[in-house]
């Protein structure tokens, strides 16, 4: 019996969908990682140095770029660099308070303006004294700059338990209220496992003081931290990628419509998007760019960091996007991918990482690489796996 060709139609399109679900990852991919010409060391590790988990921020001007990392893995926070020419060269260590050595754990930095039009520039970091905690948590730190990063106060503490700072901030359509989320470990049924669960509170001025966190998800089967939130390209909706730590699931995703009041049931990422620490920025076209360590199971470029192109619609659509950009290569596993991304205003997107990039006894360093996508969009129709030039 011979189908209509509608009912036909879909029959192909479905039995596609689950090809693809099982065969798994199937996005190209674009090989910059060799182009050492791309890329800049800002801190180098060295047999008895580790540089970890960095995070950026680029000022209003489009060319001064701030970054702030750890002292060994999830060690105190405090180095901190500034570029004044959008990430070529950097300064040296720059002078901050000698209290920031007690907040530990990836250290995140924000622009945050209030209802009164000051910004500040922040740092938050995850553990540090101050409060009552569960085991292996700690009490959330802040410092902040009123003079675009001249001088910093001290760190204080929020009193907000939790592991990570906030992960990701966005700001509430009328600028009156900011929205964080970060994980935060606590005990499980029995009371003898640790679980993460996934919390948010909000600021109503410009960041210096945050409500009591408010758990929004809360998956035992899984280990659930570092959300990064996406505003859709209406503004309409805001998307939430979720990394999970027990591998047994893929990174998830959440939407609200609301500005963050209320939040969807999780469903899976595309497997192209499988992957830890997610920072998103959109290009100049409209389209996602999004750095990541990549941990998706079929994976060519698995344990590396990389950057996945395509658009917001790709992700709530359940579709794979365009492609993949292998940035740099980690001679370590996965111990990297703890990501800044930045684009500049010529399009340039400037990503910054911690990861052991060459072999050798050193241990692992901060590294930024830059990129643009007219040039992988062309590398990319021309199968090509090594960039001919530097950006």
């Amino acid at each position: 019996m011979r189908l209509p060709y509608r009912l036909s139609f879909f029959l192909t399109l479905c039995l596609s969908a689950v090809a693809r679900s099982q065969a798994g990852e199937t996005l190209p991919v674009v090989d910059l990682s060799g182009d050492t010409s791309r890329q800049v060391v800002i801190a180098r590790g060295t047999e008895d140095h580790y540089q970890g988990h960095p995070t950026t921020l680029l000022l209003p001007d489009g060319k001064t770029l701030f970054c702030v990392w750890t002292n060994g893995h999830g060690g105190p926070c405090g180095p901190l660099k500034r570029s004044d020419d959008g990430g070529r060269t950097w300064s040296g260590i720059l002078p901050v308070p000698e209290n920031w050595k007690t907040a530990r754990n990836c250290p995140a930095l924000y622009r945050l303006t209030d209802a009164h039009g000051v910004s500040r520039l922040f740092v938050f970091a995850g553990q540090g004294p101050g409060g009552t905690r569960q085991p292996d948590n700690g009490t959330m730190q802040r410092a902040y700059s009123l003079d675009e990063g001249k001088t910093w106060s001290p760190m204080e503490s929020l009193d907000l338990e939790c592991v990570m700072p906030f992960c990701s901030i966005l700001a509430a359509e009328d600028g009156a209220k900011h929205v964080g989320l970060t994980n935060v470990r606590r005990p499980g049924d029995t009371g003898d496992k640790l679980s993460n669960v996934i919390a948010q509170s909000e600021s109503t001025d410009g960041g210096l003081t945050w409500a009591p966190l408010r758990v929004i998800v809360d998956r035992p089967e899984m280990k659930l931290c570092e959300p990064e939130m996406i505003r859709s390209p209406d503004g309409k909706q805001w998307l939430c990628l979720i990394r999970d730590n027990v591998r047994t699931q893929p990174a998830h995703y959440m939407t609200s419509e609301d500005e963050g009041q209320t939040w969807s049931d999780l469903k899976p990422l595309p497997p192209g998007l499988h992957g830890d620490r997610h920072q998103a920025e959109y290009a100049e076209d409209g389209r996602l760019v999004i750095c990541f360590r990549d941990m998706g199971q079929t994976s060519p470029v698995r344990s590396h960091f990389v950057a996945w192109v395509g658009r917001y619609e790709d992700i709530v659509s359940g579709r794979d996007g365009e492609y993949k950009i292998k940035l740099l290569h980690s001679h370590k596993g996965s111990d990297c991918g703890y990501p800044g991304l930045e684009r500049l205003p010529a399009g340039t997107f400037v990503a910054t990482t911690y990861v052991k990039y060459r072999p050798g006894p050193e241990q692992n360093s901060v590294v930024s690489t830059r990129f643009k996508l007219s040039e992988t969009d062309r590398l990319k129709t021309a199968g090509s796996l090594v960039a001919p030039d530097a950006n």
